[in-house]
């Protein structure tokens, strides 16, 4: 058993509770999911443009949502989760919605042992690299399951986001922009539904800039762009102010809130 083993059967249990809180939530919007609605954001969309025809790697994909919404643009998708219930859940939807995506329950990390084709493209979004405590594997899994030439896609809150403790009323900095030990915290609802009575314990990690394109070169992957941008299409943070074109921006704009990154398999 590794290190982390510990680390990583706390966060399942915590997101195992999650799904049954965010599948109901307004932020999720489930019943205008199933309606037809998508749930990818106008920056996933335009990265990948047309996906008709080509198959897809979902990371860390929660309940399915963005898998079974790239489902719906023509893509032959598999959705991957560390949460049982998740991938339960996305299951049902993917047969409720007659699709034909496939999910696979299993830690990020262990994607290999469990899916061995190759992918057009392997896509993974938000509030995801935090739950994993090194890199360096997570780099030579997505090298593994995509085909030469094939497109690696992510976008991420921005490293600068996870310096700050916001469980206090007024957000404090507080942990390591590179920061090796691990963080815990401990605190009632998520951030989908913060009225809920979950108690969500967490175990995470912070990973800076460098450190993700490193894993990515040094897995063989060509970086084809890296771009920073000072809004979120989330109201995660607290105090964010709402922009004419529906993003969330903090009232200074003084740091950047996501990144975006997409990578090619030499």
């Amino acid at each position: 058993m590794s290190k982390y083993e510990p680390y990583f059967n706390t966060n399942k249990t915590t997101w195992n509770e999650k799904v049954k809180i965010h599948s109901k939530s307004d932020m999720y919007q489930l019943e205008a999911f199933k309606e037809g609605k998508t749930s990818l954001m106008p920056y996933e969309l335009k990265a990948l443009g047309d996906i008709s025809g080509k198959s897809l790697l979902h990371l860390q994909c929660h309940f399915g949502q963005d898998t079974l919404s790239w489902s719906r643009l023509g893509a032959t998708c598999v959705g991957v989760d560390l949460s049982d219930e998740g991938i339960a859940l996305a299951k049902q939807l993917n047969e409720e919605l007659k699709l034909d995506a496939q999910f696979v329950c299993c830690n990020v990390l262990d994607t290999s042992k469990h899916i061995k084709e190759t992918f057009d493209i392997v896509f993974t979004s938000y509030g995801v690299i935090g739950w994993l405590p090194d890199l360096k594997p997570w780099g030579k899994m997505i090298a593994e399951r995509l085909k030469k030439g094939g497109a690696f896609y992510m976008v991420e809150f921005h490293p600068i986001v996870w310096m700050f403790d916001y469980l206090e009323e007024k957000p404090t900095m507080k942990y390591g922009y590179m920061q090796d030990e691990v963080i815990y915290e401990e605190y009632e609802g998520t951030y989908a539904n913060t009225e809920s009575k979950m108690i969500s314990k967490e175990y995470g990690w912070n990973h800076g800039l460098s450190e993700v394109i490193n894993a990515l070169t040094e897995a063989g992957l060509h970086i084809d762009y890296l771009n920073e941008y000072d809004e979120s299409p989330y109201n995660v943070l607290p105090n964010l102010i709402e922009n004419e074109s529906g993003m969330f921006v903090t009232k200074d704009k003084l740091y950047p809130l996501i990144f975006e990154i997409k990578a090619t398999k030499k």
